[in-house]
């Protein structure tokens, strides 16, 4: 790719950005949150058509005007953001578009070949999924490795990583790793967009660096370090990874007692939380650490005991109902759950707080667009307006948003799913900062979160979820890796 440019109202995604890939090699590209790299792949795969630049795809010069040209000339990608058709199966899902048919001269489509083709690939890789299982009933890291397994099934000569192990468990991370090397193998080229700084110099052999749209530097993955990488990322040298803590916890603001789901994906629970706390909360895919979240804030069925917010028995039977009592919840599905794509970003950082902008029956443009001002300016939201479209976004940006949405609400408690998930380095430290700062004011934050580093760098105590129990509590001064993960299969 060489000298590509592309440009959106108010701003210059890209500019002269280039990258060289080699065959049987992972090129690994970084950048902060904006630095342009899903744009450039995009441009890559058809999405989006660079206004200027040249790709050649082995010595010769191509131009994608959509994903399937891209897909049929032998580039295929991974997305950060899933998506699938939630109410089909695993099989449907992967060979959308180009179902088998029962023969080549009946155009109906073939369920055994279907599903023969579906078990081949996941036996080829070692993924043990029901191809006939529906996609909703799967979790946010099955559901990623089958679209790893749909981008392997196409045969690419190139295969584009956006994020792929931002959902996943070390065990399934390893899986993907050991995919990598096989395609590897067969001569294929992956580019490989990752923020997790060990997994890049792990399975890298070279590092393009972006930034502001440009590209900086491409070095060998054996001639570089952290530091270095870091530095060429945000321009300048980052300190420690986590601020320092200035929260303390005080009174008592949250308990609960024996709250148990109807599915029964939660046992038991019993866990107070007390003003100007973070309470992290660890646990392995599918140990009920988003259920606990969801089932607090009212979205899906559940009992409990007793609820009481300073003191004061409550009730979350709907979200609705939780935001009035004072809760706030960042889910981990940021396109699914957190955002309305087509919207601007002052929509949606206005939507949950809408009855604070009336003025008489009306909603006050100027209120909406001062406050959307202020929330860009206090979070630092990359963004050329209040009237962009947040689709539009990098991720970190997107999520800075959805923290703003909250935040307009005054909550008492701010429970977040995933927080840092996909985003870089620098923004990951002004969003640690944000959540030390908000608990330092005396909010109540519950952060659930599969980097036990982060965990372990900004939380005052971690509850460890196994099988939907509580298995054990760590404070900050016991807490180790090595005790997480020994509670966390606990009853796995």
């Amino acid at each position: 790719m060489e000298e590509i440019s592309k440009s959106f109202p108010g701003v210059r995604a890209l500019d002269n950005a280039r990258l060289t890939l080699k065959k049987g090699s992972v090129h690994a590209l970084m950048g902060e949150n904006g630095a342009g790299k899903s744009t450039l792949m995009k441009c890559l795969f058809g999405v989006y058509s660079p206004d200027e630049g040249k790709i050649r795809l082995c010595g010769k010069e191509v131009r994608f005007h959509n994903a399937k040209e891209a897909l049929d000339g032998g580039v295929a990608m991974v997305h950060q953001e899933l998506s699938q058709a939630m109410k089909r199966s695993v099989m449907d899902n992967m060979f959308l578009g180009r179902y088998p048919h029962l023969s080549p001269y009946l155009p109906f489509t073939s369920e055994k070949k279907l599903y023969e083709m579906t078990k081949s690939v996941f036996d080829e890789l070692g993924i043990d999924i029901n191809p006939r299982e529906k996609i909703e009933n799967l979790s946010v890291s099955k559901r990623q490795m089958i679209e790893i397994a749909k981008a392997v099934s196409y045969k690419a000569k190139i295969i584009v990583f956006d994020e792929p192990t931002s959902s996943l468990n070390e065990e399934e991370a390893e899986k993907l790793f050991a995919i990598i090397r096989m395609l590897k193998e067969r001569g294929c080229g992956i580019i490989y967009i990752s923020h997790k700084m060990d997994e890049i110099l792990r399975i890298s052999d070279e590092i393009t660096v972006m930034r502001d749209g440009r590209h900086i530097a491409t070095e060998k993955a054996s001639d570089i370090t952290v530091s270095q990488i870091i530095k060429l990322m945000v321009g300048r040298e980052l300190g420690d990874r986590y601020p320092e803590k200035t929260n303390k916890a005080s009174d008592k603001l949250l308990e609960i007692k024996n709250l148990c789901s109807d599915d029964f994906k939660l046992k038991n629970i019993n866990l107070t939380l007390q003003k100007g706390e973070i309470l992290g909360v660890a646990g392995l895919d599918g140990s009920g650490r988003s259920e606990l979240l969801e089932s607090i804030f009212g979205l899906r069925g559940s009992t409990t005991e007793e609820m009481l917010l300073e003191e004061n028995r409550i009730k979350n039977k709907t979200p609705s109902e939780a935001i009035k009592n004072g809760f706030a919840l960042v889910t981990e599905e940021r396109r699914e759950t957190g955002l309305f794509g087509i919207l601007s970003v002052r929509e949606n950082t206005v939507i949950s707080s809408l009855a604070d902008f009336l003025h008489g029956p009306f909603l006050s443009e100027k209120r909406m667009q001062n406050a959307t001002e202020n929330e860009i300016k206090r979070l630092r939201i990359k963004t050329p307006e209040a009237k962009t479209k947040i689709e539009t976004l990098s991720g970190g940006n997107q999520q800075k948003v959805i923290l703003a949405r909250w935040l307009l609400t005054q909550p008492k408690i701010l429970m977040l799913d995933e927080p840092t998930r996909g985003i870089d380095v620098g923004s990951k430290y002004e969003i640690y900062k944000l959540i030390i700062n908000l608990a330092t004011e005396g909010k109540g934050i519950i952060m659930v979160s599969s980097e036990m580093g982060e965990l372990l760098g900004i939380c005052d105590r971690i509850i460890v979820m196994s099988g939907g129990r509580i298995a054990g509590e760590l404070k900050r001064d016991e807490a180790t890796q090595e005790k997480i993960m020994e509670l966390a299969s606990m009853y796995a």
